[in-house]
């Protein structure tokens, strides 16, 4: 099981330059583990890109589905005082957005806070080089 943060769910669900590799890398290891907000961080994006006239209606429908069906299929680390706190201290040691914090946070848990050999999917560069410096095998490389 691999823990996908939301950057690299989204090319899961609709045709971007980098769905070829994170498609690879699904098949390479189904299990998803993602943060509870993920659902929520996709679909903001999905509709971003359909205002913004990069997806049609029907993608749009369609990118939803395959989300949802992603969704059924994960497992979800929940808010909590840890995830939390764990946020709190990663805003402090790296330059992190408070969304970015809580999907690493979630990782961290996720991880029981033992990150060394466990694989984080992300294709932000910020919060790459976050999850690097915390220990993550980041991925793709």
């Amino acid at each position: 099981m691999r823990f996908w943060d939301s950057s690299a769910v989204i090319p899961l669900c609709v045709n971007d330059p980098s769905t070829g590799t994170v498609r690879r890398l699904a098949r390479e290891d189904e299990a998803i583990a993602a943060w509870w907000g993920t659902d929520v961080e996709c679909c903001s994006a999905l509709s971003r890109l359909q205002r913004q006239g990069d997806l049609g209606v029907s993608d749009l429908t369609r990118a939803r589905l395959l989300l949802d069906r992603l969704a059924e299929g994960w497992s979800e680390i929940s808010p909590g005082p840890e995830v939390r706190d764990q946020a709190i201290r990663l805003l402090g040691l790296h330059p992190l957005r408070a969304a970015d914090a809580l999907q690493l946070a979630a990782a961290f848990v996720w991880a029981d806070r033992r990150p060394w050999g466990q694989h984080f999917i992300c294709l932000d560069a910020r919060l790459r080089e976050a999850a690097r410096a915390e220990g993550f095998s980041v991925l793709p490389k």
